[in-house]
């Protein structure tokens, strides 16, 4: 008795608006439409065809708006349970999961907490008891060959499946040098040129992208809303780089490292206040030295994080081994030092930071435009990362 009075004085404080509506696109059918929302279930999919009063076998129409199984909710500023006018705890932290990962995805622009709306997915409001019905171990190898979309990974890269939960409730946020109205170091190839943000970008989603399918929860702290994954040597520059969720970059380079401080610190006391206990930083740069200047990957730890210089060694050990296995008899010189640097320093979770080459150095460059590489390292730096 006294769980339904507190659903029925929950519910008188309901917040809810209207139904979510997209306007579908070319290409768009309803599976895919789903799909794009992470919404798979069999009761999302029967909501839809509910809701638009459809038939299984009708077609989309393009620009035509469509009623999706997620309510739209003004949050209260109190909680979700509050805010929708439900009692359980662990139904109201599925759909906060549920908005964070569309946030991360690129579908939601804005979370709640941050003055967004709240979106509730109609599976995690009427069909939860079904839902929570699957035991812990049955719904965790549930997500496993699952696939869930990223769109700021592009459109070839951005449906990610779930290959193990080896790094379940870690979170990593991943920021790529310089960006917006700063391209960093510039060099020459091929008679054009390439830009330091550019690469570092690509290897950042690239590295994303692999902790994604290992299960974890990725932040891509700079982000440029249409450049995505390329798979091609030479990288356009441009400078529409935001930083997270969606801030335009200072021109002024203290207040543009402050600015990703700011967002990464924000993230991970919401993340710690939730109960998490692993959060990363990886910062990925090129450096730029003269011409005949060659140099191997290297590694920055802050001075005063045992964490960061673990993260560091293992990165460098990593990596050395990768070069002893496919170039044997190169050489590897790549080093690990501590050093006093501003994201090092200000950011609360503990990082390493990575420099890539020189840009300046042909031999380098290849490093980097080569797609390739640029996919091996990504790798690499993931397994090193697997090992912690």
């Amino acid at each position: 008795m006294k769980t339904v009075v507190l659903y029925i004085l929950l519910a008188q404080f309901s917040f809810a608006q209207n139904w979510l509506q997209i306007k579908a696109k070319s290409g768009d059918t309803r599976i895919v439409l789903l799909k794009k929302y992470q919404l798979t279930d069999q009761c999302s999919k029967d909501q839809f065809l509910a809701l638009n009063k459809m038939k299984s076998n009708d077609f989309l129409i393009k620009g035509k708006s469509y009623k999706m199984p997620v309510k739209v909710y003004s949050y209260n500023g109190k909680s979700i349970r509050t805010t929708i006018g439900i009692s359980n705890y662990d139904q109201a932290k599925a759909i906060q999961n549920w908005n964070e990962s569309v946030v991360s995805g690129g579908i939601k622009l804005k979370g709640y907490l941050k003055g967004g709306d709240l979106w509730a997915p109609y599976y995690l409001v009427k069909c939860y008891e079904k839902y929570a019905n699957l035991s812990n171990k049955s719904a965790h190898r549930s997500n496993v060959g699952l696939t869930v979309q990223h769109k700021i990974l592009g459109v070839n890269h951005q449906d990610v499946k779930i290959a193990s939960h080896k790094l379940k409730g870690r979170v990593y946020y991943l920021v790529s040098g310089h960006g917006g109205p700063d391209p960093g170091a510039v060099g020459k190839c091929q008679n054009k040129s390439i830009c330091e943000d550019e690469y570092a970008y690509d290897v950042v989603l690239r590295l994303g992208k692999t902790l994604i399918e290992q299960g974890a929860t990725v932040y891509y702290i700079v982000k440029d809303p249409n450049d995505g994954i390329r798979d091609v040597s030479l990288l356009k520059c441009d400078k529409d780089e935001v930083t997270y969720p969606n801030k335009k970059i200072p021109v002024n380079q203290v207040k543009r490292l402050n600015q990703r401080v700011e967002s990464i610190n924000a993230l991970y006391k919401k993340h710690k206040k939730n109960g998490v206990t692993y959060q990363r930083m990886i910062v990925i740069h090129i450096d730029s030295r003269s011409e005949g200047s060659r140099i191997d990957m290297f590694f920055y730890h802050y001075g005063k994080s045992n964490t960061g210089k673990k993260m560091a060694n293992t990165l460098y050990s990593t990596v050395k081994s990768k070069y002893d296995l496919y170039q044997k008899g190169r050489g590897y010189k790549g080093t690990v030092k501590a050093r006093n640097l501003h994201m090092l320093r200000k950011s609360i979770p503990s990082g390493v930071y990575i420099e890539l080459g020189n840009i300046q150095n042909p031999n380098d460059q290849k490093r980097f435009t080569v797609v390739d590489n640029r996919k091996a390292m990504a790798k690499w730096f993931a397994e090193a990362l697997m090992k912690l």
